[in-house]
């Protein structure tokens, strides 16, 4: 007789969600950019992480507003500006080395409540709520890639951030069905924490530059600005669908 693996379950809003919170159905847009690492650095100083330098003095913030569709959280969208960072430890740098990198979570609005309760309490992502307008993902156009795209966040009835998409280039799918793992970090109330995820991609674009920033007057837009934003970006992409499993998240001492 042999015991049972132990389930991690939360109860959120009165609802039991069962670990790995699983994603079947969520669309994305992510644009790249090579930002002044110290600036970055001082914006994540908080964290106690150090950002990752693929050159000497720049480091890599990537932008993304992720449509989820069909998850264990339901429905709903979210923005992100992630800055890429070592792991506690590692002083890795350079191009070559970036795959050893994890992402800092460092905003990310939503626009429902029970996502929200749920990336703060089990994960410690910084949600806030958000409203979001959404333009070029009629009759599927956006979320194929291969029409213009774009979007906008307000927090508290102020601008933030939004931002304009071109079409990339389709990648065959062998290149982007092998299962990623990823690690992102997250900082919140006095706690820094890593959560594993895997993620499958199909219908992938990717295009040089191809994507612009409009920042507006919300704090959030200020920090961006802070960091030479908006810029050209390094690399635009989309994907069509992506299928992702979250674990608990881990704290770091």
């Amino acid at each position: 007789m042999t015991d049972a693996t132990p389930v991690s379950q939360h109860t959120v809003l009165g609802t039991v969600l069962t670990m790995p919170v699983q994603i079947r159905t969520a669309e994305q847009h992510m644009a790249m950019f090579s930002v002044d690492a110290d600036a970055a650095q001082r914006m994540i100083d908080y964290s106690g992480l150090r950002v990752y330098r693929h050159r000497p003095h720049r480091a890599i913030v990537v932008l993304m507003l992720m449509h989820y569709i069909d998850g264990d959280l339901g429905p709903y969208l979210e923005y992100g500006t992630n800055v890429m960072v070592n792991r506690p430890g590692s002083e890795a740098s350079g191009l070559r080395g970036l795959g050893s990198a994890g992402a800092f979570v460092h905003h990310l609005p939503v626009d429902g409540e029970f996502t929200l309760q749920a990336g703060r309490q089990i994960w410690g992502y910084p949600k806030v709520l958000a409203d979001f307008t959404v333009r070029g993902a009629d009759n599927q156009a956006g979320v194929r890639g291969d029409k213009p795209f774009s979007f906008d966040v307000n927090i508290d009835g102020k601008p933030a951030v939004g931002m304009d998409f071109k079409p990339g280039l389709p990648v065959p799918s062998r290149f982007t069905a092998k299962p990623q793992v990823q690690s992102t970090f997250s900082h919140l109330d006095g706690v820094l924490r890593e959560t594993e995820g895997e993620m499958r991609l199909s219908g992938v674009r990717y295009r040089p530059g191809g994507a612009t920033v409009r920042l507006g007057e919300h704090p959030y837009a200020k920090e961006l600005a802070a960091l030479g934003l908006p810029k050209r970006a390094m690399l635009s992409s989309s994907v069509r669908n992506v299928q992702m499993k979250f674990a608990d998240a881990k704290e770091i001492p």
